[in-house]
């Protein structure tokens, strides 16, 4: 359906509202300490930050996708500071995301952000308490950038196809859809209680490939299930656990302004693009994040053989899931 030009036009204004009492609540806090101080001992951060937030408002990767590797492998941040830093800076960021999108009133599935969203709660609470202390962040960490490579890698073969099919939301929904989005999302909750992000873009994998939604669809609806899942995550660590580090709450401050403006600002350039720009945007990502990670991780021996593994395992998986796509959809 075709937006009027009263809806084109219309300003997000919540989220301006949310921005300014951030920004406020922030200067409130930061007037009794050295802003220069802060700066001077977190920019690292701050910086990654610049680029990790823009590109979560503007794809299906979460901050955590950039900020997490950096962090822990480049500024040798403990990798269970970076996840909980992660939970707690998104939770700013996703959200000023979200509320751009919901103001801007930008075309989401909402049967894929409600059943997502149940499994992913119900993952990211067990994936915390069970997973996390018997996981390898490093193992895991090449695990899942050979995954989403694989995933780019079969959603840029399908978007060759002149007559690929591409849909606004799930088509001819059923119990067993909810059943599926469900597992996803439980999955994605563990992955996410791992890094502080994924269940966004492990989810995103079977919208667009095996549901054909449009990445014009799939990306805003990925924002607004990482934000609640990482709202859940930040609290968890803050209120119920209580483990969350004075260092990544110095990080996180330094960080709140930046994250204020950026992820918006990602999800509204991402509203101005046509789908294929969108998914040309992401399949830079997804390589980048893998090479980035092999530059850094430098792995070899049986690290190298699982990145073999899951990218030869990924592409059988997502093409089979494309394949099954196409064969639901074709002409009887």
């Amino acid at each position: 359906m075709a937006q009027t030009g009263k809806s084109k036009n219309r300003l997000p204004v919540v989220y301006f509202v949310f921005v300014a009492i951030v920004l406020i609540t922030w200067l409130v806090y930061t007037r009794s300490n050295s802003i220069a101080a802060i700066y001077r001992k977190n920019w690292p951060p701050a910086l990654t930050m610049v680029f990790g937030s823009f590109i979560a408002g503007s794809s299906p990767e979460g901050s955590a996708a950039i900020s997490f590797p950096i962090f822990t492998l480049l500024l040798n941040i403990p990798p269970a500071v970076a996840r909980n830093f992660s939970f707690a800076i998104q939770s700013i960021g996703m959200t000023g995301a979200s509320l751009m999108i919901l103001g801007l009133r930008l075309k989401v599935d909402w049967n894929y952000i409600k059943f997502v969203t149940l499994g992913g709660v119900v993952g990211l609470v067990l994936g915390t308490y069970t997973v996390v202390p018997l996981v390898s962040p490093i193992m895991a960490k090449l695990f899942f950038v050979s995954l989403w490579l694989s995933f780019g890698l079969v959603l840029w073969r399908e978007n060759l196809r002149p007559n690929r099919q591409v849909f606004d939301q799930i088509q001819n929904f059923q119990k067993t859809d909810k059943i599926r989005l469900i597992l996803f999302g439980f999955v994605g909750g563990i992955i996410s209680s791992l890094f502080g992000t994924g269940i966004n873009i492990f989810t995103y994998c079977l919208m667009t490939i095996y549901y054909g939604i449009s990445e014009k669809v799939a990306t805003p609806s990925s924002v607004i299930i990482m934000t609640i899942e990482t709202i859940l995550g930040f609290f968890l660590h803050a209120r119920v656990l209580r483990d969350f580090q004075p260092l990544a709450f110095e990080m996180w401050i330094a960080c709140v302004p930046i994250v204020a403006f950026f992820p918006a600002l990602g999800a509204f350039i991402v509203s101005k693009l046509p789908r294929k720009r969108i998914a040309q945007f992401l399949y830079l990502i997804l390589i980048v994040q893998f090479l980035g990670a092999m530059w850094v991780i430098k792995p070899s021996g049986i690290k190298l053989i699982l990145c073999a593994v899951v990218l030869v395992a990924g592409l059988g998986l997502f093409t089979y899931l494309a394949k099954i796509r196409r064969l639901k959809t074709s002409p009887e």
